[in-house]
């Protein structure tokens, strides 16, 4: 930096000489700093040193985004890592979609052997977004603001990006109410904008729990699976919600535990006015998949379950 640019600049040169508009501003030995200049070098100095301190370690891709968005409920698991110092790394794809994609994250807390794997959930970019039949799944949710839901109506871009939100909000609040009594869901650690950070449900080594639709369960399994699927239908139903877009795809089957996933267009039965229709929808696809693998008729009675499950919702 040139002497004149520096908010120090020695006074103006004239005939090789120095001068001083003011004594008091005399260094008393020259090269020296004058204690204004030496503070703020200091300051500078302090501030690089923090800089190399807050670098991230090595193969981390981010520090951790706790703390940063809506968090998840509480008790909290012992395995959630909620440190500030924690990072995360990048390890690929799980999943794509037409609405979001699912990352595979591992949060680490460096200086420690603490880590554990994450599902990043993240909903596209409204030039990519091809969210589907979303108009009837968004009639129960009002905003406050005309503004906001002309916006929606007419899908203008502001309205595709408040879409998202609702997407990722209501997945979020879903998943948070289901997890806290007890229901078959994976852990919502947190939501930062449109993504979505949750327990994964798969191995130690990164491999995913397997869809039910990828596996072929006869006798007992089948029956034991069904069981719990009704008595995850049964917990929603009673918190007066439905999955919305319930198929053998969107349930996995992990540690013989049959967990429900993808929870976007998650429905209230009361409020919206379709929504008997997308609980009754939701039963005849599992009960008709159940059915394809050898369930008994009498236990895949597809009408006889809608009705116990609206009269759970309290609309018999």
């Amino acid at each position: 930096m040139r002497e004149h640019d520096s908010d120090f600049s020695m006074p103006e040169r004239r005939r090789g000489k120095r001068r001083f508009d003011d004594e008091e501003t005399r260094p008393a030995r020259r090269g020296r700093l004058t204690e204004e200049a030496r503070g703020l070098l200091a300051q500078a100095r302090s501030d690089a040193a923090d800089a190399v301190a807050t670098a991230l370690p090595e193969g981390a891709d981010r520090w951790s985004t706790w703390g940063d968005g809506d968090l998840g409920p509480e008790p909290r698991p012992d395995w959630l890592i909620t440190e500030a110092a924690a990072v995360d790394h990048e390890l690929g794809p799980v999943k794509t979609g037409k609405e979001a994609d699912v990352f595979l994250v591992r949060r680490s807390l460096p200086g420690s052997d603490r880590s554990v794997l994450l599902a990043a959930k993240r909903y596209r970019s409204n030039e990519h977004r091809m969210f589907h039949r979303d108009a009837g799944y968004l009639e129960g949710r009002r905003l406050r603001k005309s503004r906001e839901m002309r916006a929606i109506a007419t899908r203008t871009t502001f309205g595709r990006n408040l879409i998202a939100e609702q997407w990722a909000v209501a997945e979020f609040a879903a998943l948070s109410r289901l997890w806290t009594v007890g229901a078959p869901v994976p852990y919502p650690v947190q939501r930062t904008g449109t993504e979505l950070l949750l327990e994964f449900l798969g191995d130690g080594d990164g491999a995913a729990a397997p869809r039910l639709a990828q596996l072929r369960p006869v006798g007992a399994e089948l029956r034991e699976l069904w069981y719990q699927l009704v008595e995850a239908l049964r917990s929603m139903a009673s918190m007066g919600l439905a999955h919305g877009d319930l198929s053998a795809y969107n349930l996995l089957v992990h540690d013989g535990r049959l967990m429900l996933i993808d929870l976007p267009q998650v429905v209230d039965v009361v409020a919206n006015p379709r929504g008997p229709e997308f609980l009754a929808r939701d039963v005849r696809n599992v009960t008709s998949w159940f059915a394809s693998k050898g369930l008994p008729v009498e236990l895949a009675n597809a009408e006889g379950l809608i009705g116990e499950l609206l009269a759970e919702a309290g609309m018999s």
